[in-house]
C-alpha cells in the first residue's frame, strides 16, 4: 500500500485542525512583536511557545551579529512547526476511534523510540534533580534540567511546588516539584508519540 512522505504528513498535521492553525497564528504574532520590541518582556514570549525545543537552542553554537539572529528565528519557527504538529496528532482522531481506557491512553509514550528517548532524558534530568535536591547541601540550578525537558507543561511543576518552598514544610517543595515534572514529561511524551504514530500512519486512499 501506498505511503504518504513524512514531510506531507507532518504538514497534514500542523495545517489540517484549528488547535495546530490557532497556535500558529498566535506564535505569528508573538514572533512578529519580539522583533518590534526586542527589550521589552514580550520578546521572551516566543520561546516559552515553542518549548521545550526552543530550550536546546542553548547548545546551538551561535555567535554575534546578524547571523544569530537568523539562525535563533529559523530555529524558532522550525520548533513552532513541530509543537504545531504535535497538537495536531493530539487533536486528530481516527474514524473508528472508542472510548480509551487510560492504559490505551500512555501507550504512545512508550510504544515508540522517540517517546522513549525523551522519557530517558527527562528521567535522566529528574534524577540529577532528585540527588542534588536531597543529597548535595546546595542544588543550586539543579531543577533548571527537568524544568527545560518538560516544558512548558514543567512550569506549572514549579508553581505548584512554590508555595511550599516557603512554609514550615519546605522539605516537600522538592518531592511535589518531582511529581510535576514527572507527569509534565509523560504528558508530552504521549504527545510526542502520537505524533511518531502519525508520521508513520499509511494513506488510506492509493496514490493518483
Amino acid at each position: 500500500m501506498p505511503t504518504t512522505s513524512r514531510p506531507r504528513r507532518l504538514l497534514a498535521l500542523v495545517s489540517g485542525n484549528r488547535l495546530a492553525r490557532g497556535y500558529l497564528a498566535v506564535f505569528a504574532t508573538a514572533f512578529t512583536v519580539m522583533f518590534l520590541f526586542p527589550e521589552s518582556l514580550f520578546a521572551t514570549i516566543p520561546v516559552l511557545l515553542t518549548a521545550p525545543l526552543s530550550f536546546l537552542g542553548v547548545f546551538l553554537p551561535l555567535g554575534t551579529g546578524a547571523t544569530t539572529v537568523v539562525v535563533f528565528a529559523v530555529w524558532l519557527l522550525l520548533c513552532a512547526l513541530v509543537n504545531a504538529a504535535v497538537l495536531g496528532a493530539l487533536t486528530t482522531r481516527t474514524a473508528t476511534a472508542t472510548p480509551q481506557k487510560v492504559r490505551a491512553l500512555l501507550a504512545p509514550a512508550v510504544d515508540n523510540w522517540l517517546a522513549r528517548g525523551y522519557l530517558v532524558v527527562v528521567a535522566v534530568a529528574l534524577g540529577f534533580f532528585v540527588a542534588a535536591a536531597f543529597v548535595l547541601p546546595d542544588p543550586g540550578l539543579a531543577g533548571v534540567w527537568p524544568l527545560m525537558a518538560t516544558a512548558p507543561f514543567g512550569i506549572l511543576a514549579v508553581a505548584v511546588s512554590a508555595p511550599f518552598e516557603y512554609s514550615s514544610i519546605g522539605w516537600l517543595s522538592p518531592l511535589v516539584f518531582s511529581v510535576g515534572v514527572a507527569l509534565s514529561g509523560l504528558f508530552n511524551a504521549v504527545l510526542l508519540g502520537r505524533l511518531a504514530h502519525k508520521l508513520r500512519a499509511r494513506n488510506p486512499h492509493p496514490a493518483i
